[in-house]
């Protein structure tokens, strides 16, 4: 008796070790899935796999404690690789503890997964928790999280025209309800042949699929219809000295940079090289002096304005009465000066502000290195000339809401100013990329990417790259693009999708708990738990 039970304790850590590294391996197909790479067809694998731990393939169903546990490493597998650039510049310990939280919801989806498997509609309702799931990582806390959302990881896959229809939150689920649909495939290959189940597993794989090609035809194009107005538009990336955290000591140089390859395109323009632009956006932070108190930083300006024929949406850091700073998108129209401006309303914890800054200056120098910015007002939308842009600064082109109220306040053309000199030579500029592509298609626009460092590019509505500037290397990007007076599905739907999601996976979970179902027709959920 002994030795049976050693033997089967000894088949217990097996398992709970071949499942934990099945775990750790779909958060890296997860990870793998994402830009720089053209790999999306990982991500729906990823989920599969993890679906496929947490519902017991091949044996007994884990425990909601063990599925947490399975949930957690999965998200390690995908948070860790994702993330290294938040720690670039201040250490493993930042990075590595954004990691570890995030991997929390992960770990939540685990007992979700656990908890909705007994039943006969489970690839559906463990598709809408990874959905409630990745809603309450973008929400919570400080505001949330959302990068790295499964939408995020898939603009060169054929789902993306799901984010016209439902934006980013559909597309995520798309992925999801795909994913789920293999897993499902695995089941009734090895537990139930019956073509009733081939077919109901093939259905959920291909759903998303069918929905999103169906789409396709519908997505804006980059070419004007009849009667709409087109502009020359211009993305100027000025580049930095060097990177890193230290702009108070390059700031003059940063501004300089791009006033030069404002100058060098007006060069150009005048030499017949390039069309003369209707607007020019310069990134996010190209003028840390702030030239609303700074003349010779205005006058820089100015002249860059007046020599270009265009007004310039410029990145400006404006210093407050009180001490605090705003990070602002200024329209400044030549001689005329500052115009209109879109103050960052979604600014990052940690890094532009600091939550409980007396408590985690205990624990790193780098504490005191975190902005006191505060957040904006307003609709995000600032007019150069007659164009009505709609601006979202860096990190706010992450969150659903931005530019969805852009939008819908009459944007015409998205601006993504940002600044990823402080992030070095990491992914974490071809991420951000991604989530402006995917927001091109979400509102049916062209989009504008302007980067300090790069990389900057100008996007069309379906999401295509049209231009692209290298890494580190000055350059100003130019072409003509349409201007957009109709809204997609998705912008007139907002947040409904998101919220109709959740919904469905709450009316699952309520009815889980209240019917006490037992039975999942494809795994052995008649026998006990195992850890």
């Amino acid at each position: 008796m002994k030795r049976e039970g050693a033997a089967a304790r000894s088949s217990s850590a097996a398992v709970v070790a071949l499942r934990s590294a099945a775990a750790v391996a779909s958060g890296l197909l997860l990870f793998a899935s994402f830009p720089p790479r053209q790999l999306w067809f990982l991500a729906p694998i990823g989920i599969a796999l993890l679906v496929l731990v947490l519902t017991g393939v091949g044996g007994r169903t884990p425990s909601k404690k063990t599925g947490f546990g399975y949930g957690y490493l999965a998200g390690l597998g995908f948070f860790v690789p994702l993330l290294p650039w938040i720690g670039v510049y201040v250490g493993p310990l930042p990075w590595l503890a954004l990691a570890a939280a995030e991997s929390v919801f992960i770990g939540l989806f685990g007992v979700l997964a656990i908890v909705l498997s007994p039943s006969r509609w489970w690839p559906l309702s463990i598709a809408l928790a990874w959905s409630l799931t990745e809603w309450a990582r973008s929400t919570f806390p400080f505001g949330g999280f959302p990068w790295g959302r499964l939408a995020f990881g898939q603009p060169d896959g054929w789902l993306l025209p799901l984010a016209s229809l439902g934006g980013a939150p559909l597309l995520s689920f798309g992925v999801a309800l795909t994913g789920c649909g293999i897993a499902a495939l695995v089941y009734a290959g090895l537990r139930d042949r019956t073509p009733r189940r081939w077919l109901v597993a093939v259905a959920v794989t291909l759903a998303a699929s069918v929905v999103a090609l169906a789409l396709l035809p519908t997505l804006a194009s980059n070419t004007a219809r009849p009667g709409e107005e087109t502009v020359t538009v211009a993305a100027i990336q000025g580049s930095v000295p060097r990177l890193g955290l230290d702009f108070n000591a390059q700031r003059r140089a940063v501004l300089d940079n791009h006033v030069r390859e404002t100058l060098r395109l007006a060069d150009d323009v005048a030499a017949g090289r390039q069309p003369a632009p209707d607007v020019v956006i310069w990134p996010e932070n190209a003028s840390d002096i702030d030239p609303l108190r700074n003349p010779d930083a205005a006058a820089l300006i100015t002249e860059a304005s007046e020599t270009i024929g265009a007004p310039i949406l410029v990145g400006a850091v404006l210093v407050n009465d009180d001490r605090t700073t705003t990070n602002s998108a200024i329209v400044w129209d030549g001689a005329a000066g500052p115009g209109e401006r879109h103050d960052k309303k979604i600014i990052q914890p940690f890094g532009e502000y600091l939550p409980f800054r007396s408590f985690f200056r205990l624990f790193s120098e780098y504490a005191d290195r975190a902005g006191y910015f505060v957040p904006g007002s307003g609709d995000g939308v600032v007019h150069a000339d007659s164009i009505a842009v709609g601006v979202a600064t860096c990190y706010e082109v992450a969150f659903d809401r931005a530019l969805t109220e852009s939008v819908r306040a009459g944007a015409q053309l998205l601006a993504i100013p940002t600044n990823n000199a402080t992030f070095g030579d990491t992914e974490m500029t071809y991420q951000q990329l991604a989530m402006s592509r995917v927001r091109a298609v979400e509102h049916g626009r062209s989009a504008l990417v302007a980067a300090t460092s790069g990389i900057s590019a100008i996007v069309s509505p379906q999401g295509d790259i049209v231009e692209q500037s290298e890494l580190f290397e000055p350059d100003a990007l130019v072409d003509r693009v349409a201007l957009r007076d109709d809204r997609t599905v998705a912008t007139d739907l907002g947040g409904i999708p998101e919220i109709l999601l959740c919904v469905g996976a709450a009316v699952f979970l309520v009815s889980k708990v209240a019917r006490r179902e037992k039975t999942f027709p494809e795994n052995v959920s008649s026998a006990r738990k195992q850890p």
